[in-house]
């Protein structure tokens, strides 16, 4: 207890012994003890140091150890624990202040909880790796994940993770149309992450010749032209909300979108907030790039 990355090497010693009596589950649960420590160690140099410190040399033995375990325990049939392994690194990695190094931590944890057969859990790896991407300032990196993870979410967990946003066409058109017959929490999912899909397009405004059509699909069901389109599965009030705030992006209307903005302040996550708040200053000083 009082050196944590001692205590991290004997359990690396633990490993090798269980290996070589060949207790892969004994070896397994070492190295994941021998991350957690190191992980802690980081955790507390921080708190004395402060969240300039940077990475230090702590978490990149913590990712080996992790890489290792998670092998162990795929090898073991335990999908899942592995998918746990991973998410404890990219937890640690996003409060270290680096989003960007998460992201393959998550996109390893959602893989192998799709395989697991655990496709909620995999929605929810989904989606942080693209909220470390909208922290890493990748907005359409977050665009696209968001897009499969809805692609997910409507299949009700069947399409693999993997599976390219251009070969869902089918299941995107379907957001577009009434709701679908769900259990609520995959809804859930499918709502919140067509709504930052529609605020990222709005941050983006990709134009029409960059336009997928499963993201042109979107912002034709939120246009004004589009009379006859059902909310579905997105609340009334959002949903004329939303649809307020595509028309007054696309008249350059200012002082409207700032009104929208208090408006749907209560209906928004943190998260989605934070896009809106970039859409209207995006509109004050345009940058021509979205952000």
């Amino acid at each position: 207890q009082e050196s944590l990355p001692y205590a991290a090497w004997c359990q690396l010693a633990v490993a090798r012994c269980a290996q070589s009596l060949g207790h892969p589950a004994g070896e397994a649960a070492a190295l994941a003890e021998a991350a957690r420590l190191w992980l802690r160690h980081e955790r507390e140099l921080r708190l004395r140091q402060g969240p300039g410190l940077g990475l230090s040399e702590y978490l990149p033995a913590a990712h080996g150890c992790v890489a290792f375990a998670a092998r162990l325990h795929v090898d073991l049939g335990q999908p899942a624990l592995a998918a746990g392994l991973w998410l404890e690194l990219g937890n640690e990695l996003r409060s270290a202040g680096e989003p960007s190094q998460a992201v393959p931590a998550f996109l390893r944890a959602a893989d192998l909880l799709a395989a697991g057969h655990l496709p909620l859990e995999a929605l929810h790896g989904l989606r942080d790796v693209a909220s470390c991407l909208l922290l890493s300032r990748d907005y359409d990196g977050a665009l696209a994940m968001f897009t499969q993870a809805q692609q997910l979410a409507q299949g009700g967990g069947g399409p693999s993770t993997n599976a390219p946003a251009s070969s869902s066409s089918s299941s995107s058109s379907s957001s577009c149309g009434g709701a679908p017959s769900l259990p609520g929490a995959f809804l859930d999912h499918v709502l919140h992450c067509e709504v930052t899909r529609l605020l990222l397009l709005l941050l983006l405004q990709p134009p029409p010749s960059k336009l997928l059509p499963e993201h042109a699909q979107i912002l034709e069901k939120y246009s004004w032209e589009a009379l006859d389109a059902s909310s579905g599965y997105v609340p009334p009030e959002l949903f004329l909300l939303l649809q307020s705030a595509v028309m007054a992006c696309q008249e350059k209307d200012l002082e409207s979108l700032k009104v929208l903005q208090k408006e749907l302040w209560p209906l928004l996550t943190a998260e989605q907030n934070n896009l809106l708040h970039l859409v209207v200053q995006e509109m004050i000083t345009p940058s021509g790039q979205g952000f």
